[in-house]
């Protein structure tokens, strides 16, 4: 069973342009057993997180001495029909595409920006990934411009992603792409839907953005002290379902 020390949770927000100050962009860091606390920009603590900001804590942390696991509620992938529509080969090829169609990392970037330009490489929003359809209420990330929208928190999410693998090397594991299987000592970057478990935990004077990178911390280091995050790291999925996760990924707690 893999151990980790701290557990950290992100909502996410694809707002405006990376190096904007967002409200919506909430961090919760947590041990094994101390509660979950906010983490404020080292910047200035008053101030909200950059999606930029974000990922270079993110380094910083995955770079350090503890082995820690990240929920980040944003989709790290595309559906299957995107990746033989673009010919894709695999997720780090995709990765590669995606940032070069879309790359919403840059400072004076935004989603509506390259929308509005014809961007190339784009899908329906009746495209599913797998592990969405065996959610409730999952939207498909290619549906913009709706109530609970993932569309632009995972375009904007994505090329950061790229910057982690670039950064951490061989000190990160991006689950499942990386394998079901996490070698000990490695760090895990895993894709999370807080709806699943945000309820679970009272949300006292917590914003809604607040509350769900609260309860990803929370609902990782308690599965973690109690046994059952190793059940939810290897869900009992086919041969072929496995092997569909691989391109599109999968949401930690979908079972």
């Amino acid at each position: 069973m893999h151990h980790f020390e701290d557990f950290i949770g992100i909502d996410y927000s694809g707002a405006k342009t990376a190096t904007s100050r967002l409200k919506g962009l909430r961090v919760f860091h947590a041990s094994i057993d101390l509660e979950p606390i906010e983490v404020r920009t080292e910047v200035n603590e008053r101030w909200h997180w950059t999606r930029k900001e974000i990922a270079e804590w993110l380094v910083s942390q995955i770079n350090s001495d503890k082995v820690c696991i990240v929920g980040l509620d944003h989709g790290f992938s595309f559906p299957e029909s995107y990746f033989y529509r673009y010919e894709i080969r695999d997720w780090t090829h995709f990765l590669d595409d995606f940032v070069e169609h879309w790359p919403l990392h840059e400072p004076h970037e935004f989603v509506d920006r390259i929308r509005d330009d014809g961007v190339v490489r784009i899908g329906t929003p009746d495209e599913l990934r797998l592990s969405e359809k065996w959610t409730s209420s999952a939207k498909s990330v290619f549906r913009f411009d709706v109530q609970g929208q993932v569309a632009k928190s995972t375009h904007t999410g994505i090329p950061w992603l790229l910057h982690l693998k670039e950064q951490c090397g061989e000190r990160i594991h991006f689950w499942p792409f990386d394998g079901w299987l996490i070698p000990e000592g490695k760090s895990v970057v895993a894709e999370v839907y807080p709806s699943l478990f945000s309820k679970r935990y009272p949300r006292n004077d917590r914003t809604a953005d607040q509350q769900d990178a609260y309860a990803t911390a929370t609902w990782l280091a308690e599965c973690s002290r109690i046994g059952r995050l190793q059940n939810y790291l290897e869900p009992s999925l086919t041969e072929e379902e496995k092997r569909i996760a691989l391109l599109e990924g999968w949401i930690l707690g979908v079972a």
